[in-house]
């Protein structure tokens, strides 16, 4: 079944609009939706490696997009869709204490969570809860976005075809770390923050 999936999206991927797709679930990952985009540009830049930095690019700019509306979702509706967001996700306990380390800890705050597996919706929705300043929101936010977009890209690009062959010999594997992958980014909000 997951090969047949991982095929699936190999041909999703090289599919004409598959790079309005990934715009969309990258800019809606930033603020409500739980699955990272990195599920689309992984195979779109594998399907066609000589266009990994423009894929890179949408990613990156759709994502930055996309925490705007959740910087947005944070500063003008918290009271109702952000504390509805923060709770479908369970990471309440995460948001407090992103709340009370903004004012220090802000830029990397956003900076380092950017890059990692937390969810970077919970990081858009604090800030604009926090109001934090808007200039360095989003300048950190391209910066930590455009450098994990970019990173699987250039090693996806320079390395496509072992990486390919890595990752269909070893797909349940993988799958099943990137889940975990995925869950204990909410588990860590959750449970340590």
């Amino acid at each position: 079944m997951i090969r047949r999936l991982y095929d699936w999206v190999l041909r999703l991927a090289a599919h004409p609009r598959a790079l309005y797709a990934l715009a969309i679930v990258s800019f809606a990952e930033s603020s409500f939706f739980p699955i990272p985009p990195d599920v689309m540009l992984i195979p779109m830049v594998l399907a066609n490696r000589q266009r990994a930095f423009t894929i890179a690019a949408v990613c990156t700019v759709s994502s930055v997009l996309g925490g705007l509306f959740g910087y947005a979702i944070g500063y003008y509706f918290f009271e109702t869709l952000g504390e509805w967001v923060v709770r479908a996700y369970h990471l309440e306990a995460g948001l407090a204490a992103f709340r009370q380390g903004f004012e220090e800890w802000g830029t990397w705050i956003i900076l380092i969570k950017g890059l990692t597996p937390i969810p970077y919706k919970l990081v858009t929705i604090a800030s604009g809860a926090a109001h934090f300043d808007l200039f360095t929101f989003v300048w950190a936010s391209i910066v930590s976005r455009g450098l994990r977009f970019f990173l699987v890209a250039a090693l996806l690009w320079r390395f496509g075809t072992p990486i390919r062959a890595f990752v269909e010999e070893r797909l349940t594997l993988l799958t099943w770390l990137f889940l975990i992958a995925l869950v204990g980014g909410f588990v860590a909000v959750r449970y340590l923050f």
